[in-house]
């Protein structure tokens, strides 16, 4: 996985009422939508310390609870946090719930294969909480004034891949920010594990194109925000890596 990026440890505001954070270890992004009453978290990080650090780093942010959270897919360095969200509506999609609850030894094993701590990651494992809503198809979600709309994009870098579109908001029309999970990579090669469906994956880009459009602003499961160009570019770089393989 990438290393540590260098805006870590901070909360980056892409547009008004909606942040993202890359995580020490791993690189792996968080982000959140603010709504009238509550938070919407992207993902929760890669145990239940960190989780806990990110939501009270959103608290101090914002000063809102997180009420909703969402998994863009079923590996550890984004999901192991979701037990600090004690009373958030846990969302991914279909199937990933019941996939976690047969999956946290193979899940804990991979922490440790990628460097945590066994006790950590033994940890995290058994107090792993698996989405209760699943996403099928797509579903929106009313955040006040802003619109949060899960696509759930079928296998393609996991079994479980689901996209998150965060709309403008009031006098932000047309730039809207597209959370992609590890769909996309900036800062590191795109990882295919065991669990990758590859011949699925330039498609999957191709959809997640067409949902965001030319202007939104994606961000990738692990690195810098990048444009719809760069998502382009790494769907073509994988279509010939994979036709080859």
């Amino acid at each position: 996985m990438p290393g540590a990026g260098a805006d870590e440890g901070r909360w980056e505001e892409l547009v008004p009422g909606v942040v993202r954070r890359r995580l020490p270890g791993w690189d792996a992004t968080v982000g959140a939508v603010r709504g009238t009453a509550g938070l919407l978290v992207v993902d929760t990080g890669s145990g239940a310390a960190e989780g806990a650090g990110i939501r009270d780093g959103l608290r101090e942010l914002f000063g809102l609870p997180v009420t909703h959270a969402v998994l863009t897919h079923s590996h550890f360095d984004h999901v192991f946090g979701t037990a600090a969200f004690e009373g958030a509506h846990v969302y991914g999609a279909q199937g990933l719930g019941d996939h976690l609850v047969g999956a946290r030894e193979e899940l804990r094993q991979d922490a440790v294969r990628h460097g945590m701590a066994r006790e950590a990651a033994a940890d995290s494992a058994s107090r792993l909480v698996p989405p209760l809503h699943g996403v099928s198809e797509q579903i929106t979600l009313t955040l006040g004034e802003r619109s949060v709309r899960l696509v759930n994009m079928g296998a393609a870098h996991s079994g479980f891949d689901l996209a998150v579109l965060v709309s403008g908001g009031p006098g932000h029309a047309g730039r809207g920010v597209v959370f992609c999970g590890d769909l996309v990579e900036e800062s590191g090669e795109p990882q295919a594990g065991p669990d990758a469906s590859p011949s699925r994956w330039p498609r999957a880009l191709d959809r997640l194109l067409v949902l965001g459009g030319e202007d939104a602003l994606y961000v990738p499961g692990h690195g810098a925000v990048v444009g719809a160009d760069f998502v382009r570019a790494q769907r073509d770089v994988l279509a010939r890596r994979f036709a080859q393989s």
